[in-house]
């Protein structure tokens, strides 16, 4: 079996910076498995408030985590800053598929890459609800410039 092919700095279009805290590394001294997803969900959201100038968890339609995975390629941890970078894949009519790439120090290659599935539902009925169609079109107008052919 092949490993897959670490992703660069260039595979992203949109970028964050987090800063680390001694809390998010673990008794092995890098920094946890939680908080790699942790951070997947900050770059997405961030990215979705800033880009729609909306609050997003008011919308008619709420984009909820359907799946959600991640590749490790070598550690990273407190007390240096994270770069994340964020790419959508895919943008279906009531989903879109996010890849955010997590970089610390100069290397081109990502440490980490996850994966990162929206489903968007009707907001009056609860996280539990059937996706609906469409998205809110002022997400799929925020998610639309991170596309990038694979």
């Amino acid at each position: 079996m092949t490993r897959p092919e670490r992703p660069t700095r260039d595979d992203y279009v949109a970028w964050r910076t987090a800063t680390t805290r001694w809390r998010d590394d673990d008794a092995y001294g890098h920094l946890n498995n939680a908080t790699y997803y942790e951070l997947f969900d900050t770059a997405v959201n961030a990215y979705l408030y800033e880009a729609t100038g909306v609050d997003v968890r008011a919308l008619p339609q709420i984009g909820v985590v359907a799946e959600t995975g991640c590749r490790y390629f070598r550690e990273i941890g407190f007390p240096e800053p994270i770069e994340m970078g964020l790419v959508v894949d895919k943008v279906g009519t009531s989903s879109i598929v996010y890849r955010i790439g997590l970089f610390q120090g100069p290397s081109d290659e990502a440490a980490a890459e996850g994966r990162f599935v929206h489903v968007y539902v009707d907001n009056s009925r609860g996280a539990g609800d059937r996706p609906v169609t469409p998205m809110p079109d002022v997400v799929r107008a925020a998610v639309v410039p991170l596309l990038r052919e694979q």
